[in-house]
């Protein structure tokens, strides 16, 4: 849905074919170019020169960065902590409510959210403001980082950025899923847990975030039986059977460490607790599925395979 102030981007899958056509990797500038051009994608931007932008969301702060734009970034949401220097700016909500207010106070000529996040009530009133409101939609996939990278440099009307760091990405992710490829070691079954202390813990599922990183590390997820995330339990925990379980620093460390873990009811019946096989990894780096993806691949797969 588009309005006057207030734009939806995404990239159709149709448009950019080239972005997952080796063959025509080299044509890539050229060839996308004359697709955007085509599909009137370039028409989309409207900001030039100094901003000052609200990003609400790590994926959306960490590429706004990634494309040069990280000294016009005057307010983020309380995801976004990276790059480093986005920890120190101002957050303009508690507990990722947002208010008309808590945006405001900031002046903003842009805010990028992800589709949704926004509450219809206080989108109203931005309109009403006449700020410049661009909300973008993410899926998690190769493809989908890829588009995800794009519309945010259509967003900032930095096309030839937008090119460039997709074009670094590549390279990274071909040598990556050359890596991943060229490993012959069974899959793995790993079990991601979400947990924020030991009453908090829900388990990644089908079509979830985690479960698409954890396919692209080489592994496998080892929950089949739903999608997205719900709740853990020790029941589906030794029905898994897990060979590794995953989780992100801060959720080992709200339930002790990898030794309280391999403690919890269940974890010593599974392959993943006799092997002792607890792995941590960074939260943001892996969920964000943008220009940093292919650092997100390598860093599983090196910790569940040792490459």
């Amino acid at each position: 849905m588009m309005y006057s102030n207030t734009r939806t981007i995404q990239l159709n899958k149709k448009y950019i074919p080239v972005l997952v056509d080796m063959e025509l990797k080299r044509l890539l500038p050229i060839s996308l170019l004359i697709l955007l051009l085509t599909a009137g994608w370039l028409k989309q931007g409207n900001c030039s020169g100094p901003q000052r932008i609200i990003t609400l969301g790590a994926a959306i702060t960490e590429t706004t960065a990634a494309l040069g734009f990280g000294a016009d970034i005057v307010a983020t949401d309380v995801t976004s902590e990276y790059p480093a220097f986005t920890r120190s700016l101002p957050k303009v909500s508690r507990n990722r409510n947002l208010s008309v207010e808590g945006l405001m106070q900031f002046n903003p000529t842009l805010i990028l959210a992800p589709e949704g996040d926004i509450p219809a009530a206080v989108m109203a009133q931005l309109k009403k403001a006449k700020i410049n409101v661009i909300s973008l939609r993410q899926e998690f996939s190769v493809k989908g980082a890829e588009r995800f990278i794009l519309a945010v440099a259509i967003s900032l009307n930095a096309k030839k950025e937008g090119i460039e760091l997709l074009r670094q990405m590549q390279i990274k992710l071909n040598a990556i899923t050359t890596t991943v490829s060229n490993n012959k070691q069974t899959p793995l079954k790993v079990l991601f847990i979400y947990a924020r202390g030991a009453g908090n813990m829900t388990v990644a599922g089908k079509g979830s975030n985690m479960d698409a990183i954890i396919h692209l590390a080489g592994g496998a997820n080892a929950v089949k039986e739903f999608t997205e995330f719900k709740p853990y339990s020790t029941e589906a925990l030794i029905a898994a059977n897990p060979d590794v379980l995953l989780l992100f620093d801060f959720g080992a460390k709200s339930l002790g460490g990898p030794a309280s873990i391999l403690n919890m009811p269940g974890v010593k019946l599974t392959h993943a607790g006799q092997a002792k096989r607890i792995v941590e990894v960074d939260g943001p780096l892996m969920v964000n599925f943008s220009s940093r993806l292919p650092e997100a691949i390598a860093e599983l797969h090196h910790k569940l395979y040792g490459k």
